[in-house]
Formats: structure tokens, sequence, C-alpha cells
């Protein structure tokens, strides 16, 4: 790919674009696309013309661009994602019939989880977490339990990572070592009021063929209602029988295994 002048490259500048859009701006004009993907307005005007020529982008009769079919189309074709959830999706449903509330599951990137399937009801609790949307892993339970099941060394990288950041908003790294020691030993996490006041997270870690926590199920219910004693089992039930279907052992589907 070509360099600009700036630098960067042609797929750097289409990536650049395509993430300018999330929940809260799912289209928009060119100009404010141009601004938050930091590109020139003719920049932005030419690629959004090819982008939307291939149908990668689209544009509403008002003139805004959101992002294409096309786009859906070609992620929906091969992803482990998908693969995951596909296996995941009867143990949630059967999971969600019981719990009532949010269930959902989520991987690691980088230092956010991702969340790619969320099973929810009318009435359930207020829940920020979005399908194809992102947290900061310290505040969800889901991603403290994928961390919790993290080699030491991957702990420490992030750890490194946001003291290099500057991250005053992080609990102290000794409080997170402490609360990943004690999440592992229990198999679980449960975070009251991280992320909604009102609500508490409780996820398990679902473990792959590697032996890796490469996602979590979790569930959003109100704090002060988690009845634990009946919750965490059926969570861990459902973990095992996922991590099951991704070619995990029966012995080592559970929680005891940390890889």
């Amino acid at each position: 790919m070509a360099n600009s002048r700036s630098g960067d490259t042609m797929a750097s500048r289409i990536v650049r674009i395509i993430s300018a859009f999330d929940g809260t701006h799912p289209a928009m004009p060119v100009s404010a696309l141009a601004r938050r993907a930091n590109l020139p307005l003719s920049t932005a005007h030419r690629l959004v013309a090819e982008l939307t020529g291939h149908g990668l982008l689209q544009r509403e009769p008002g003139g805004e661009i959101r992002l294409g079919l096309r786009l859906w189309e070609l992620a929906s074709r091969s992803s482990a994602a998908l693969d995951l959830k596909a296996v995941a999706m009867p143990f949630m449903e059967d999971l969600h019939a019981v719990v009532r509330q949010h269930t959902q599951l989520s991987v690691l990137q980088g230092d956010e989880v991702l969340f790619i399937e969320r099973l929810s009801s009318r009435g359930s609790v207020l829940n920020h977490a979005r399908v194809a949307g992102r947290l900061p892993l310290h505040i969800s339970s889901s991603g403290m339990i994928m961390m919790a099941h993290s080699p030491r060394h991957v702990q420490e990288t992030y750890l490194e990572r946001a003291a290099g950041d500057g991250a005053s908003v992080l609990p102290l790294a000794a409080d997170l070592r402490r609360q990943w020691a004690q999440m592992r030993r229990a198999g679980y996490a449960s975070l009251p009021g991280t992320v909604v006041a009102d609500t508490t997270g409780i996820a398990v870690p679902i473990f792959s063929a590697t032996g890796q926590a490469d996602a979590a199920l979790g569930v959003v219910v109100p704090t002060g209602a988690e009845n634990q004693a009946a919750t965490v089992p059926a969570l861990m039930a459902a973990a095992r029988g996922i991590s099951r279907g991704l070619g995990v052992a029966a012995d080592q589907a559970g929680p005891h295994h940390h890889g």
C-alpha cells in the first residue's frame, strides 16, 4: 500500500475510517468522519466514494455515511467469534432461561473486553455492554476473570502498559494481582457496581483447546439479588459445556484448569 505524505498507508487510512463508527456514531457526514478518522477532507471524500462503491460503506438519503452490509457479509463468512458463538448459543439460551437477566459472551481484545453476543429479557437491569462493543477489562467481571486465568507474564505486561499510560483510574497493581489470584482460586469473578451502580457482573472463564481462557461467559444482575449459590454453578456448568464444544477434554473444561 502506498504511503501518504504523513507516512500512513492506504490500509491504515481505511481502517481509521471504518473504526470511526461506533455505537454513539453509527452514521455521520463525511466532514465529521474526516475529523474522527484524522484525515484531510479531500482524502476522506475520495476513500468514502471508493469504499461506498465496494459496499463497505453506504450513503444514507440525507447524505450521512454508515458501515455497509458488505462489511458485515465479509466478516460473517469466517470468524473465530462466529465459531465460538455457534457453540455457546445453546448453553447461553439455557442459562438465560434460568437467570432471566443479561447473559453475555466476550473475548479479550488488547486491554478491553469485546462482547460478541448477549441475550436479554424485557425488564433486565441496565447494562452498558453491547454486542460488538467494548469495556476496559478492569471494570468488567468478564475481563477480570479472563485476565485472572492469563499467564503471569501477560498480567505483568498489562500492568506495565497501564502504568506507562498513566492510567490513574486503575486499581493499584498489588490490588489487581490479589483480585486475580482470588478469582482464579474461586473460578469466577463478581464485580458489584463497577459499570452501573446497582448491578453486579458475574463471569466465569471459557477454556479453548489450547488451555487458555480465551473467552468468558457472564451475567449482569441486580446488586443484592445475585444469588451466587445458584448463579455461579449455573455459569460454570454452561462454560464447561462450551469448553467441551470447543474441543477441551471434559476433565480440563472447568475453572480448575489453568493452562
